[in-house]
């Protein structure tokens, strides 16, 4: 089902918050974009959808956003589960809204609250290719499972995950969750609200290795 267009193309290198526009990216399966600072095998988030829209409504710098792909849709009517294909050889599928953090506000004074849930979409790379601005997005449908846009729901659905016998770290747990980890301080109380079923599956760093520590492997497949 067609669905838009790639308007524009951004990529993140590492060490820079600034997003430098190309002309052409190559996204690697289960990656993301080459040369980008997200590019992450092991993380929810390994690209931005941003909708130009918002940017028009809002009359934002460029890259304002900090996406990777600008797309002429409404990302905030996306759903998890969702995968596009853009061009002729890349799918994506779609993970959860991006948060309008407080990041924002260092642009703009209270641009975080006008921007809301039009920050963009978070997807990974299925399968790889190169992309180009004009390349048509064709949406396929969903057929990948759902991830909650509610960070303590994802951290339960990768605690859900760690395999028997074994423990997910918590820096390891914020990556695979898709959230920064400064939200580790916050894992012990909220271990401690889930219940014994869930407070030995993931340990803090320094914690004594009594058990084998799992880093994700297969979380999204």
């Amino acid at each position: 089902m067609p669905a838009g267009t790639l308007e524009a193309l951004a990529i993140r290198p590492a060490g820079s918050s600034i997003p430098r526009r190309v002309d052409i990216a190559l996204a690697l399966a289960g990656t993301g974009l080459a040369g980008d600072r997200h590019a992450d095998p092991h993380s929810p988030r390994q690209l931005l959808l941003a909708g130009a829209g918002i940017y028009d409504s809002l009359a934002l710098a460029p890259h304002a956003l900090r996406e990777n792909l600008l797309v002429d849709l409404d990302t905030s009517l996306l759903t998890s589960g969702t995968v596009l294909q853009v061009g002729p050889e890349v799918t994506l599928r779609l993970m959860f809204q991006c948060e309008a953090c407080g990041q924002l506000d260092l642009q703009r004074p209270g641009l975080a609250a006008r921007v809301r849930t039009h920050r963009g979409m978070l997807a990974r790379v299925l399968s790889g290719g190169t992309v180009r601005p004009g390349d048509a997005i064709e949406d396929l449908g969903r057929r990948m499972p759902a991830w909650s846009d509610d960070w303590r729901e994802r951290v339960v659905q990768v605690l859900d995950a760690v395999p028997d016998g074994m423990a997910v770290a918590y820096r390891d747990l914020a990556r695979l969750a898709g959230i920064q980890s400064s939200y580790c301080r916050a894992f012990p109380r909220l271990l401690a609200k889930l219940g014994p079923v869930y407070a030995g599956r993931a340990v803090a760093a320094s914690a004594a290795p009594s058990l084998p520590r799992w880093a994700g492997t297969g979380l999204f497949i």
